[in-house]
């Protein structure tokens, strides 16, 4: 079992891979993970890149070597879902439809019961004393307590209010912690006292200003961003 998350240790988060294996490969490369560093995977691990099932792999062996602690992307959720037929009618039939439709001309993307095992460890979010690590995000208006009070915890993987621009502009957030996420995709990742966001859209690489995988290093807060190369 891995350790729970510790601040007295290096933790690095990496954004949405959503099937890029070579990038995510890359990425590891040039952070090149010591013994005692943590990694933290923000969640949408799968669709629309090439390699979902080669990524579930390749974390798989990862996390045998380090500390890797996963966390549900909404793309995982809609699929989990779909399999275990729970709440399959709560998501928009055009989204899942998508994701079949991508992960079926990946590798004829079936999934082996050791693969669902593995995505059904992945937590909603991970809280540390400064830090609050989840997929989308928290709403910016409530405290984490009252976020976790309020919403069910499955819809942290959706949640973009906090990146709409009044809040960005007035970094005005009532939580108590930095959120540390991705989802929503942005060309530059945000750093700000309270919000950490850093989903530069890796698989969009034919998207002016997207393309890129970015990972953060805490809690020096330093970037590490590379272009696709998928």
């Amino acid at each position: 079992m891995t350790p729970e998350l510790s601040e007295t240790r290096r933790i690095i988060a990496v954004g949405d891979i959503h099937g890029c294996l070579f990038s995510l490969k890359k990425i590891i490369e040039i952070v090149k993970p010591e013994h005692d560093d943590q990694l933290v995977f923000l969640g949408d691990l799968i669709n629309r890149g090439d390699h979902s099932i080669a990524v579930i792999e390749y974390l798989i062996e990862l996390a045998s070597r380090f500390a890797c602690h996963f966390i549900m992307g909404n793309h995982e959720l809609m699929y989990l879902q779909y399999c275990e037929k729970q709440n399959a009618r709560r998501w928009p039939k055009n989204s899942l439809q998508k994701i079949l439709r991508s992960l079926n001309r990946s590798e004829s993307f079936n999934l082996t019961e050791k693969h669902l095992a593995f995505l059904r460890t992945f937590r909603y979010f991970i809280e540390t004393k400064n830090y609050f690590f989840t997929h989308g995000g928290l709403d910016p208006e409530l405290s984490v307590k009252d976020n976790l009070r309020y919403y069910q915890q499955e819809e942290f993987c959706w949640q973009q209010i906090h990146m709409r621009s009044i809040f960005r502009e007035s970094q005005n957030y009532r939580w108590e912690k930095t959120v540390v996420c991705a989802h929503t995709t942005v060309s530059v990742p945000v750093m700000t006292d309270r919000l950490i966001a850093i989903d530069t859209g890796c698989v969009y690489k034919n998207k002016p200003g997207l393309g890129k995988l970015t990972a953060v290093i805490l809690p020096e807060r330093r970037l590490v961003q590379i272009q696709n190369c998928d």
